[in-house]
């Protein structure tokens, strides 16, 4: 059987872009690190965040070397980061927990690599390092209503002497102070039976 010359070619043009396209995406999940967002990290019932760590979202010193910050993406803002920006320390290592009460968003950290989808209950989390104290931008990339294109914030790295720790383990002891009380009010309080 022969073959024309011009189905040759085109049989070596589709092979090409069929390894063309193998190669891409082998490179984005082992060179640069792309993965989905699976079932395998922690879910929460997206009505009731307030009775979560997200109720409070923020940054605070997880030791000292590893700084956390919880991320609430709504419609259509991020807290924070929308209304204040997200500020985190350079050159320590930074882990983001990012979910949603309300519909698909996207968690854009423009100029890096920093991008992920946010579902409603379920909690992405991923790490990174800043090098450098710089400010960047935050965008949602998934259409999530009316007010898409408004949806953006501001993530600002600054030197980690700027960040004082101190201040940290002060809201943590107050917080730890506020649940002591209520513990003991709830044990002075006695129960009525009905």
């Amino acid at each position: 059987m022969e073959i024309h010359r011009l189905e040759k070619i085109w049989i070596a043009v589709s092979l090409l872009f069929i390894v063309g396209l193998i190669a891409s995406i082998v490179y984005g999940v082992a060179g640069v690190g792309v993965g989905t967002v699976g079932d395998t990290g922690q879910q929460l019932d997206p009505s009731a965040l307030d009775d979560t760590e997200f109720a409070d979202p923020g940054g605070h010193w997880a030791s000292e070397d590893h700084y956390v910050v919880h991320v609430v993406a709504r419609q259509f803002l991020f807290q924070p980061g929308t209304q204040e920006p997200i500020t985190v320390p350079a050159n320590t290592t930074v882990t983001f927990y990012v979910t949603s009460p309300d519909v698909v968003h996207g968690f854009d950290v423009v100029g890096t690599q920093l991008n992920t989808m946010v579902i409603p209950g379920q909690v992405t989390e991923f790490t990174t390092e800043f090098d450098e104290p710089k400010t960047y931008g935050i965008v949602c990339h998934e259409y999530c209503g009316a007010g898409h294109q408004s949806m953006a914030g501001q993530l600002v790295v600054v030197p980690a002497d700027a960040m004082s720790q101190n201040a940290t383990a002060s809201a943590d002891a107050a917080n730890a102070s506020a649940v002591n009380a209520s513990t003991q009010a709830s044990i002075a309080t006695p129960e009525v039976p009905a």
